[in-house]
């Protein structure tokens, strides 16, 4: 039998500790943002214009990318990260950069004071228990007219008595205005919003082996029911 376990556990285990996809991971290049969300993320905020754009990432690791981000992009722009174990070796000039802030805190437990014109979780979801809670919230940061990409395994999350909610779960997520583009795992969402996801979450197991991208990922449990959300 599968054991679940509640965030306040899941954040302790070994493999939300030692998760590592993000941590490097810069704005362009090989291994970059770009590459694993088929657009660049301060391009696409500069060709919308404005003095004021807010980027939110979510499982920013070292804050690479908003570090780069930062200085292309105006000063009145605000960059946010926010990791569970925040960066262990910021950006150099991180402390120069007034459009930076990088938050350590649990994606679960924390929120912004303001809506962000572009919200991304690169590979990020998959270590986070309430997967569908975490996506919810962040519908509801978007402005309007902004973006939300972030990386989704459908496959890693089941119902409460182990079968696999794959199916059903894309399918409420296309019901709530979300694209699911299967090729690069991305679920992308233009426009925020409040969403009601049919799915009560019950428990997550990191005990579910790797996933799609050969890491060891969460598994995320779900009873039917209104998806729960701060």
């Amino acid at each position: 039998m599968i054991r679940l376990i509640g965030d306040s556990e899941l954040t302790a285990s070994s493999v939300v500790a030692n998760r590592t996809m993000n941590r490097e991971r810069g704005l362009g290049g090989v291994n970059s943002y770009a590459r694993e969300l088929g657009f660049d993320p301060a391009g696409w905020l500069a060709e919308r214009g404005g003095a004021a754009p807010g980027w939110l990432d979510l499982c920013s690791g070292e804050g690479r990318a908003l570090a780069e981000a930062a200085r292309r992009l105006p000063v009145g722009a605000e960059l946010t990260g926010v990791d569970l174990v925040g960066p262990m070796t910021p950006p150099p000039d991180a402390a120069a950069l007034p459009n930076l802030r990088l938050v350590t805190a649990a994606v679960a437990d924390w929120a912004p004071g303001r809506c962000y014109d572009l919200i991304t979780c690169v590979h990020g979801l998959h270590y986070l228990g309430d997967q569908l809670g975490a996506v919810a919230r962040a519908a509801s940061w978007l402005a309007p007219d902004g973006r939300f990409a972030a990386h989704f395994d459908p496959d890693s999350v089941r119902r409460s008595d182990g079968s696999s909610a794959a199916r059903a779960v894309v399918a409420a997520l296309r019901g709530a205005g979300f694209e699911y583009r299967a090729r690069r795992h991305l679920l992308v969402l233009d426009g925020g919003r409040e969403v009601d996801l049919p799915f009560r979450y019950a428990g997550a197991d990191p005990a579910a082996g790797p996933n799609y991208t050969g890491q060891p990922a969460v598994g995320s449990y779900y009873r039917e029911g209104a998806c729960e959300r701060a």
